[in-house]
């Protein structure tokens, strides 16, 4: 099996602020991994370094074997990234914007529709997206984002807290979609989160990110038994000391 994500000593500094102080963690192909930790822990650093957005200080980050730095232009056509911020057209329909954005990545019209098809279903908006976007509540926007970024069938899939702010209804909504989708497909899905019990029930391994350093790895279940552990939380609770 190929390793999907090898990230070696990383490290990213913003001025004075250590954001990431030398992590490392690999994620096997076909996975769905948790990065998990409090805000500031240095999880969407992280994601944006292995997105292309930003570069690290010093250390090593691969996906699918290119390096993200000097392969970034690689890196960014087998990928696609969800940050927790993303906005869509308010003023498209939800259909519009599913093919207005399939449109940067199918090479011919059959693909366009192929890939609006695949939006319109893992969204699960139905007739919905015949409504303009800026009469969406939240949790069907990030229903509608979180379509866009898999419709396109990405070998890696990045999704920076991709319930943050959404109801609970919502929310088990949209860990449905990823979890369906991650099955179904077979694809590689890389999920950051504070929400450790989300991450729990949605990944297949773990690694637990605190102060800009990976303190511990492994499934749910080793974690939770390597911690006398009853969920992730106390997981996390006991590995850093404060439980």
């Amino acid at each position: 099996m190929e390793l999907a994500i090898d990230v070696r000593d990383l490290k990213k500094s913003f001025g004075d602020f250590e954001a990431l102080k030398g992590a490392s963690f690999k994620v096997d192909e076909n996975e769905v991994f948790g990065l998990i930790g409090p805000n500031g822990a240095g999880k969407t650093t992280t994601l944006r370094i292995l997105g292309t957005l930003i570069s690290p200080t010093s250390g090593v980050a691969e996906v699918f074997g290119h390096e993200v730095v000097k392969e970034a232009d690689a890196v960014r056509r087998i990928l696609s990234y969800l940050p927790e911020d993303a906005g869509a057209y308010q003023y498209l329909s939800g259909e519009e914007y599913l093919r207005f954005m399939a449109g940067f990545y199918a090479s011919k019209k059959e693909t366009v529709e192929e890939m609006v098809q695949a939006g319109r279903d893992i969204s699960g908006l139905g007739d919905r997206l015949k409504d303009r976007v800026n009469g969406y509540s939240k949790g069907m926007k990030r229903r509608l984002l979180l379509a866009r970024a898999l419709m396109i069938k990405p070998k890696l899939a990045i999704l920076d807290e991709p319930t943050s702010g959404l109801d609970v209804i919502q929310a088990y909504h949209v860990r449905g979609m990823i979890k369906d989708y991650a099955e179904g497909m077979g694809v590689t899905v890389l999920v950051s989160s504070h929400n450790m019990l989300e991450v729990e029930y949605l990944c297949n391994r773990v690694a637990l990110i605190n102060e800009g350093k990976i303190i511990s790895e492994g499934t749910p279940e080793e974690l939770k038994t390597r911690y006398n552990a009853v969920n992730l939380e106390q997981v996390f609770m006991e590995a850093t000391q404060l439980g």
